[in-house]
């Protein structure tokens, strides 16, 4: 389960065209409950992730940097400073490890120091807190990564723009914890990663 530049590459592109792909359907789940912006912000961060890592990263912790100020450069709203965040911890972490888990691990502790949200908030870390441990135990799959989106329709925003709905955002899926699903699916289908 160690992290080479080459799998964060395939892994970061593969998570970019399924942001591409579903930008539509991310800013439609965002319209009723945020700014409805959320696929098209990601889109443009991960086209920026995308183009940046064409030139080969030097190692692990610079790819994780680069990866880092793009998204917080180019992607608007929370999920810029989110993501970002997730991916400056990963570049820290990287100095002493390689393990997926372990780095995953210091990407969920950075989004909730940025964010403090916290699970059952409904927002990417009900995705994050819930599949973290399954990638270390080596048990992901895409019925879990589902099962921890779905999750959030039923919750009351506690955090993000969302929460100014109260109870009116039960009934929504959270658009950060559809965009973090695709990081997840895109890290489960790239081979050789996990």
């Amino acid at each position: 389960m160690a992290l080479t530049t080459d799998t964060l590459t395939i892994w970061m592109n593969n998570f970019a065209n399924k942001v591409e792909e579903n930008k539509q359907h991310l800013s439609d789940l965002d319209t009723p409950i945020g700014d409805g912006d959320h696929g098209f912000n990601m889109d443009r961060g991960m086209k920026a992730v995308e183009q940046k890592l064409a030139t080969k990263p030097a190692d692990l912790t610079t790819g994780f940097k680069t990866i880092a100020m793009a998204l917080i450069s180019t992607v608007g709203g929370a999920s810029g400073p989110l993501y970002g965040t997730a991916f400056l911890e990963m570049a820290k972490k990287s100095t002493s490890t390689e393990d997926i888990g372990e780095l995953l691990d210091a990407a969920l502790a950075g989004i909730q120091m940025r964010g403090g949200a916290k699970p059952g908030d409904k927002t990417m870390v009900d995705v994050w807190s819930t599949l973290v441990p399954d990638v270390k135990a080596g048990n992901l799959t895409e019925d879990k990564i589902k099962e921890s989106v779905e999750a959030t329709k039923d919750m009351v925003a506690k955090k993000g723009r969302a929460s100014y709905l109260g109870e009116r955002s039960k009934g929504h899926i959270d658009p950060g914890s559809e965009s973090s699903s695709y990081l997840f699916k895109a890290m489960l289908e790239t081979e050789g990663l996990l």
